[in-house]
């Protein structure tokens, strides 16, 4: 047995699992971490991905670049030209992300599931009432990047971002385990709500990029702050910012959840189910075609 599936056997135990990545100075470890993986020296750099390969399914086969400065640096790649091609079907709306696809379905009235049985409360998550009414009845569905997923996150359509509200909170683990444990949890995590006018049509879609232990840092372009946990305002950031579908809208300093909230008719495309892996640009969801 080598050491990579050694490690992966006992994480792989829930109350182990649970315990090494809740039961731990999280913000403390996080605000480390960020600092840690910026550090630019060869055997730092080497070292700390050769730690973390052990931990994550890693594949930088598609990567712009194969050497980096900083671990950092590593964790934010962008990838060759063509990798990610965008499905340009004007009735689907794209992943913004890779990912793995999580809790999704019909909104029962304002109340979403991060897990089977566990629900949590949509004016909780985005903490705007008016945004909130918006998706009475609509349709979620989650995506979970894992550590070693391409980290960047793109526009799902032609649209416009008018608001980012950005709500400060803990650095729980978002994984699985932790989603069955700890009622609530999008909602008491530090997040970003990107409010989203998609162009034509002007439905409004919503992208909540959703932090966690280590990795409580999520960057836009189009806004010259980096939201993080030391961020302290304003809370909400109007903006105008234009984007072709596909077009780069930031990352995640590591990897995370990204919440999409969509009114009501939208649906998942077929074939795609929870626990399917998704590659951004890939089909997503599909528009009501009444509203086209």
């Amino acid at each position: 047995m080598t050491l990579r599936s050694l490690i992966a056997q006992i994480t792989q135990q829930d109350d182990v699992n649970f315990l090494l990545t809740n039961r731990i100075p999280r913000q403390f470890l996080t605000r480390f971490v960020g600092w840690f993986s910026q550090i630019e020296h060869p055997l730092v750099c080497r070292l700390s991905i050769a730690l973390w390969r052990l931990f994550a399914q890693v594949d930088l086969s598609d990567a712009k670049k194969t050497k980096f400065r900083s671990m950092h640096e590593c964790f934010t790649r962008e990838l060759k030209e063509g990798a990610r091609p965008v499905d340009d079907d004007p009735g689907v709306l794209v992943s913004p992300c890779d990912a793995i696809i999580g809790a999704h379905g019909d909104i029962e009235g304002t109340t979403l599931f991060q897990a089977k049985g566990i629900p949590y409360a949509l004016n909780e998550l985005v903490c705007d009432g008016e945004l909130a009414s918006h998706y009475r009845n609509g349709y979620y569905v989650t995506l979970r990047l894992t550590s070693g997923m391409y980290h960047r996150f793109h526009a799902p359509y032609d649209c416009e971002i008018d608001q980012v509200t950005y709500i400060s909170g803990d650095t729980w683990n978002v994984n699985p385990v932790a989603l069955r444990r700890i009622p609530g949890l999008f909602c008491k995590n530090e997040r970003a709500v990107l409010r989203t006018r998609l162009s034509p049509g002007n439905h409004l879609i919503a992208l909540v990029p959703v932090a966690a232990v280590l990795v409580a840092s999520i960057r836009l372009h189009f806004l010259d702050v980096l939201l993080h946990l030391k961020y302290r305002g304003p809370n909400v950031i109007p903006c105008k910012a234009p984007f072709r579908k596909g077009d780069e809208l930031g990352w995640f300093q590591h990897g995370s959840t990204i919440i999409v909230l969509a009114p009501n008719g939208f649906k998942l495309c077929p074939q795609l189910e929870q626990g399917a892996v998704i590659r951004m640009g890939r089909r997503l969801l599909m528009l009501p075609l009444w509203k086209l």
